[in-house]
């Protein structure tokens, strides 16, 4: 990739590569673990339990604008089990004040790692094509019109930022920050986490799709990790010959601007296509779901 290396330059882990027999040891490990966090017996048995409380939604048919929320009115909204926007919070961010340039200027020398290739396709597999970078080299980036997808710097963790964030305490504990950044086309395509999420958009607009936990059924979903399901259905595309059943599917568009936080309720899966250049961030809860929250799911 183009640009000057800095030999002073913090650098990313390389990737881990492990065997078929370590695979298989980690995975159980850490399906042991998963659950103890989240207070469940099993991670199958909790993805169940949240497609069970779906069907008991009413129909999706949108997303909801709401004005800035506390943590109580936050919760009391969240425990309907649907997806809401939340206005007024990520606009009071010092954040929000970073244009590129200064984000250029101030932490170019953050080391990143961009997807490349066909990502889409690709997206959930674990030795899928990437390419670390400085963050000034990626921002430096142009691709034309007309050639594939851009690079795209995703789920990644700059800690540098995140003081420039604040983040409102909706959960009892949630993961770290994770930073997304990317040209318009930059995409994560349609797939869903049971974790309870909440994503800020801070500069930039973006599409989300959105479609409820027990539409798995017409979406050829495939497991990735016990906690991560990925579709090759593409919601602004639906193609009727390889994925028929994909019209039944409850998928409602929602478009995210700058200052608007979107709240996913864990299993509902979700496509996101950058617009425009956009800097998102988002946090995953850590603990119980809350659409169970009234259950213990065994």
């Amino acid at each position: 990739m183009a640009g000057e290396k800095d030999p002073g330059a913090a650098r990313l882990p390389p990737l881990r590569r492990t065997d078929a027999a370590q695979a298989e040891q980690d995975a159980a490990a850490r399906a042991q673990r998963d659950a103890q966090v989240r207070g469940v017996d099993s991670i199958p048995g909790m993805r169940e339990a949240i497609k069970a409380a779906a069907r008991a939604l009413p129909p999706f048919t949108h997303v909801p604008r709401l004005a800035r929320l506390d943590a109580a009115a936050f919760r009391a909204h969240a425990l309907a089990g649907m997806p809401f926007l939340v206005t007024d919070v990520v606009g009071r961010w010092p954040i929000v004040q970073l244009d590129m340039t200064t984000l250029r200027a101030q932490y170019g020398h953050l080391p990143v790692r961009a997807r490349v290739g066909d990502y889409v396709h690709t997206a959930f597999a674990p030795d899928r094509a990437m390419q670390d970078m400085l963050l000034r080299d990626y921002l430096d980036l142009s691709t034309p019109v007309d050639s594939g997808l851009p690079p795209y710097v995703g789920n990644l963790a700059l800690r540098e930022l995140n003081r420039l964030c604040h983040w409102p305490a909706y959960f009892d504990k949630m993961g770290p920050p994770r930073f997304w950044i990317g040209p318009a086309r930059t995409i994560t395509p349609l797939h869903c986490d049971y974790d309870d999420n909440i994503f800020a958009q801070i500069r930039g607009v973006k599409r989300i799709f959105l479609a409820p936990p027990h539409h798995d059924a017409y979406l050829y979903t495939r497991e990735a990790n016990p906690l991560l399901f990925g579709s090759p259905v593409d919601p602004e595309a639906l193609d009727d010959t390889r994925f028929p059943l994909a019209r039944q599917a409850a998928l409602v568009e929602v478009i995210v601007r700058p200052g608007d936080m979107l709240y996913v309720p864990a299993g509902w899966y979700h496509q996101v296509r950058a617009l425009e250049f956009s800097l998102s961030s988002n946090r995953w809860a850590r603990g119980l779901p809350l659409a169970l929250a009234d259950q213990q799911p065994r």
